[in-house]
């Protein structure tokens, strides 16, 4: 990607720009010395004619049958409100090299978009005229989708814009395209500012404004620009609607739709595929420098594959790694003997992601320490299954996996207390060797629902349409003075998703071998 400048380039540059003074280069704030852009006008409309045209496919996606039900049951919270959903800007890596993008999760809920079409986009869902025919019909706000329009071989955008310009990015989904993809009302971005400002007000009757507040820094600044203008200038009150819009919109995502278990289902189904590939991979790559990195990099060629990207970062920690709970540089490596512990997702096309954990003996057979260790797990996740009933909430799931480690725990001897003492609230010494949850909400994010309150989480009750996840585990670090010196450097999780329906939970991700025998059988096979 690097450029050779000359003083020739350099005189041929300026002379360009002195052809046109007033052409502003596009990012300029992020420009830098290395890029020559011819500005002539030649080169303007040479650049600008001679092309075929090139329409993106236009189908309704799957997901547009279910984002009226979703929008209708947030409009509802917020009657008489304008409720703004930005999708996010892309992200800066370096310089002017971004992150790939991924839109915000609150919008692609309510849009149904997923992968990375519509980066600067805003949902605006409006209030109706109480006495309109949509309020008749029991609806409370209509939506619109506000967009970038296509920057194609028509404009001069196709070749000076780096974010939008077909010549840069391919075609993409502009107004037309993205209306027949989501069934929504669709705007170009140029009209959102009079869109959210209109009839706003303090007064009776006039509209109040909320916007999803921490996806697009610009956004909330216009929003908030709108809001002191019209009678709303306390900033902390804002934050705390807008706050409310947050969770309110995190609550909604607790039970999921047909369509979003299908999803599910998908991302369970690709990561297992990445497992596979890991498992083909190990024994190609055992006592290799940075072998930890190889089976990553197997792992998330499927995801990429398989789907848009991995749903959070892959953990491949072997040995003392995998006691590290969120260890992911991945640096490591894999060692002959030694557990492998592997958390990782895969995220589909429309952003719903896996989570899976697998801990694997790398040569294939787990040692008598190894697999007291591993079933000791394995009986408290079965533990936390048999709490996660219908009405049953994440605390007891939580209680039930741990004291089944706590009584394993005092067996071995590690425990200093009794059971009970430690299963106390003042006690807690187990928690020494498992300091994290052992269940989360799962859907578009990793840790979905984060923003809902407490008591709409860890006290509520678990209802059908919910998936999450069961993931205990043990965790005995390498300068553990507390534990035998066998023990140290050991770390085991096994962490499934489930799915919890009218007649009890269901493991979505049956078809992941977790059992001693299943495991070791399916190391056999992909070794072949």
């Amino acid at each position: 990607m690097s450029e050779v400048v000359t003083d020739k380039d350099k005189e041929y540059e300026a002379r360009e720009a002195a052809a046109a003074p007033g052409d502003a280069q596009p990012n300029a704030d992020r420009v830098n010395n290395r890029t020559l852009r011819p500005t002539g006008e030649t080169f303007r409309h040479f650049m600008t004619t001679g092309w075929d045209d090139q329409e993106p496919e236009i189908e309704p996606l799957e997901s547009s049958r279910y984002i009226q039900a979703r929008i209708d049951a947030l409009g509802a919270q917020f009657p008489g409100e304008r409720i703004v959903i930005p999708a996010g800007t892309p992200k800066v890596r370096s310089n002017d090299c971004d992150y790939a993008f991924r839109p915000d999760t609150t919008f692609a809920y309510y849009t149904g978009l997923g992968q990375d079409y519509e980066a600067g986009a805003v949902l605006v869902l409006n209030p109706v005229d109480p006495d309109s025919e949509e309020a008749k019909a029991g609806r409370t706000h209509t939506a619109e989708l506000f967009v970038a329009p296509r920057a194609d071989n028509s404009t001069e955008e196709y070749y000076t814009s780096a974010q939008y310009g077909e010549y840069w990015v391919g075609p993409r989904a502009g107004l037309k395209e993205l209306a027949a993809m989501t069934g929504l009302e669709t705007h170009d971005i140029a009209q959102l500012a009079d869109a959210i400002g209109k009839d706003v007000g303090a007064e009776a009757g006039a509209v109040r404004v909320r916007v999803i507040r921490e996806t697009d820094a610009a956004i909330t600044e216009l929003v908030e620009g709108v809001r002191e203008a019209n009678g709303f200038a306390d900033p902390d009150s804002n934050t705390a609607a807008d706050d409310k819009l947050h969770e309110v919109a995190a609550e909604a995502r607790m039970i999921k739709d047909a369509y979003e278990i299908g999803e599910m289902r998908k991302a369970v189904a690709a990561t297992k595929k990445g497992f596979d590939r890991i498992l083909k991979t190990l024994p190609h790559v055992i006592d290799k420098e940075r072998s930890e990195r190889m089976l990553e990099g197997a792992f998330n060629s499927v995801s990429r594959e398989e789907g848009n990207e991995v749903g959070y970062d892959t953990i491949i920690a072997s040995g003392p790694h995998a006691p590290i709970l969120h260890w992911m540089r991945n640096t490591g490596v894999v060692r002959n003997g030694d557990l492998l512990l592997i958390d990782a997702g895969v995220e589909t096309d429309s952003l719903y992601t896996a989570d899976i954990t697998r801990t694997f003996p790398v040569n294939g057979h787990f040692t008598e320490l190894q697999r007291d260790i591993y079933e000791t797990v394995l009986r408290a996740q079965a533990a936390g299954f048999e709490a996660a009933q219908v009405g049953a909430t994440y605390s007891d799931i939580h209680h039930a996996c741990m004291r089944v480690l706590a009584e394993r725990l005092h067996d071995w001897g590690i425990l200093p207390v009794s059971v009970e003492e430690s299963l106390s609230p003042e006690g807690q010494q187990h928690r020494r060797w498992h300091a994290c949850g052992c269940a989360h909400h799962l859907g578009l994010d990793v840790h979905d629902c984060a923003q809902a309150r407490y008591e709409s989480y860890q006290g509520a009750e678990i209802r059908p349409g919910m998936i999450f996840t069961i993931e205990p585990g043990l965790y005995f670090k390498e300068n553990d003075l507390l534990v035998p010196p066998e023990f140290r450097g050991i770390g085991v999780r096994i962490e499934d998703d489930v799915l919890m329906t009218e007649h009890g939970p269901e493991w979505i991700s049956v078809d992941i071998p977790k059992t001693v025998e299943d495991v070791e059988a399916w190391m056999a096979a992909m070794a072949e």
